[in-house]
């Protein structure tokens, strides 16, 4: 069975590059929090593929004008998780081992500072940071975006993330289905729905499914738009402590 044209499986990936690239999977793995546990319950966790590029230490003259920009404008246009989902925001899942929640926007080409494709917020609410993405559809390579070393892009494999409503009306995040898993069940990964869920065997009912949506292979690089001072591309922000308690919105 095949993936719908333009879905490359992130399960089929294996790292390389060495340490440096292992350190910078080991952030993008938290940043969409795709927990062991949740991966054990419900399918494979993916193995995600970058280029082995170095990446610079220090920013660059072009990247410290884009983090001064973004710093002001991401702060104006998303200061709340309430500014993210009226702007058509997402929430998908937990908090992170770098206290960050993510929002995705479901549109995975950046044409604009002012709306990348993800956002980050802490269990209070404070905007963290910000993803900027490009699909990977005919990019062998990591591009160049908004003044950004190509190098601070990680390559994603496409996969499928979902919410789970519970019969309490709360909400599960952090839950994934892998595109073999979800194909092999005759289903087309390009377009998940919540009756495919049910049918991949990820959910028993699809009354249960508040949000699903397929994860595509993109191109990502992940900012820091609260002051760091290990650096806005750096892993974690000394400044964020995670709570790991419940967040309020």
């Amino acid at each position: 069975m095949s993936c719908a044209a333009g879905v490359r499986d992130a399960e089929a990936w294996q790292p390389e590059g060495g340490a440096g690239n292992a350190a910078k999977l080991a952030r993008m793995y938290r940043r969409l929090a795709l927990f062991a546990l949740t991966a054990a319950l419900w399918t494979p966790a993916p193995s995600f593929a970058q280029s082995a590029a170095p990446t610079p230490p220090a920013l660059t003259a072009t990247e410290k004008t884009f983090v001064r920009a973004i710093q002001t404008i991401l702060t104006k246009r998303y200061p709340t998780p309430a500014a993210a989902r009226k702007a058509g925001y997402v929430r998908f899942t937990n908090e992170d081992d770098t206290g960050a929640i993510s929002y995705a926007d479901k549109q995975w080409n950046s044409t604009s500072e002012a709306r990348p494709s993800q956002l980050w917020y802490d269990v209070n609410g404070r905007l963290l940071g910000a993803d900027y993405s490009l699909l990977a559809d005919g990019r062998a390579s990591p591009p160049s975006l908004f003044g950004i070393d190509p190098s601070r892009f990680s390559e994603i494999g496409a996969h499928i993330h979902f919410v789970v409503r519970n019969p309490d009306g709360s909400l599960t995040y952090s839950r994934e289905v892998g595109i073999k898993k979800y194909a092999a069940a005759g289903l087309n990964p390009a377009h998940p729905t919540a009756a495919g869920l049910v049918k991949a065997g990820a959910v028993d009912s699809p009354d249960r499914v508040a949000t699903v949506f397929l994860f595509p292979h993109i191109w990502d690089a992940t900012v820091w738009v609260l002051p760091n001072p290990n650096g806005a591309f750096a892993d974690k922000n000394p400044n964020v402590k995670p709570s790991h308690t419940p967040a309020r919105s």
